[in-house]
């Protein structure tokens, strides 16, 4: 089942981000890499500013997260993870149709250039790879991420 998370669902999200970011050590910079992943003062800030987040829920238990934030005239989906242990299962698949069908606006998602899975996941999905100066005029019209990120990552769109 997909629902809308809730306040209580905080540290949920927060443990599913930082379990499956572990795919990241290593293949993203190491300059890049914190550990945690993303800390919980950076999930509030990202709740804050208006990151609103689905979850697959399954037997009462929270498998995935993907969130969504209207930014100037685009969605852009932020921080989609799904727990290592149910990587494959069909969950980031179910997320990622269910905010397709939701969409009233374009919708842009940005990842690390080096997450060669996660670019192929979202291909998979109707959506298209940018080029690298695409994806660095995108990521500084609609992110606020820094420099360094900016330079390591990219974007794609949906048909």
């Amino acid at each position: 089942m997909i629902r809308s998370c809730t306040s209580e669902d905080f540290e949920t999200i927060y443990a599913i981000v930082n379990d499956a970011a572990q795919a990241y050590r290593g293949v993203i910079p190491d300059d890049c890499w914190h550990d945690p992943y993303m800390s919980r003062e950076e999930l509030r800030r990202e709740i804050d500013a208006g990151v609103r987040f689905a979850g697959f829920e399954r037997d009462g238990r929270l498998l995935g997260v993907m969130g969504e934030q209207d930014v100037q005239d685009v969605t852009l989906i932020r921080h989609a993870y799904v727990a290592t242990a149910h990587h494959g299962s069909g969950i980031g698949a179910a997320l990622i149709q269910h905010l397709q069908a939701r969409a009233s606006r374009r919708l842009l998602v940005g990842t690390w250039t080096a997450a060669t899975w996660a670019i192929r996941f979202y291909e998979r999905h109707g959506f298209r790879l940018h080029t690298a100066k695409e994806s660095e005029a995108l990521l500084l019209r609609y992110w606020r991420i820094s420099h360094r990120q900016i330079e390591t990552s990219v974007v794609l769109s949906d048909g």
